[in-house]
């Protein structure tokens, strides 16, 4: 299954590192996990921001799902989490951890039924939610 996985770049990255541990979680299942990064947050110098909006709307139309660590807000994620939902209407789980004291209201306060906003306090609950989110959106591929 192809999931595109999203995080703050330049936004609050003070849980960066678990976006990674999502990149990373979804690639060990077997999954390809499109996302800019691979064992680190280093962007080339040389491309342009146009590049990165074709690129990131590309892998976001050629996926089944959308996976996105939202404890630091960022703008691009948003916009992300918002084209997916409204313009692709593909299933996506926004990931808070629980020491974020408030979540965007324009995820918290979204009844689109795409939308799964879970809590996660540590690297095995996110696993668990992950591994639960992909299972049953595995099932309607099927």
């Amino acid at each position: 299954m192809n999931i595109y996985c999203s995080g703050p770049i330049s936004g609050n990255t003070d849980y960066q590192h678990f976006y990674l541990k999502i990149i990373n979680y979804i690639k060990s299942l077997g999954h390809i996990a499109f996302s800019q990064f691979n064992n680190d947050f280093q962007t080339p110098d040389d491309i342009t921001d146009q590049y990165i909006y074709l690129r990131d709307i590309n892998w976001i139309n050629h996926s089944q799902l959308f996976i996105a660590e939202v404890s630091g807000s960022s703008t691009g994620v948003g916009y992300e989490i918002s084209y997916t939902l409204h313009q692709k209407k593909i299933p996506v789980l926004a990931l808070a951890h629980i020491n974020v004291k408030r979540v965007t209201a324009m995820l918290t306060g979204c009844d689109n039924e795409l939308l799964t906003l879970k809590r996660y306090s540590d690297q095995v609950d996110l696993k668990k939610i992950i591994t639960n989110f992909i299972s049953i959106h595995n099932k309607d591929e099927n």
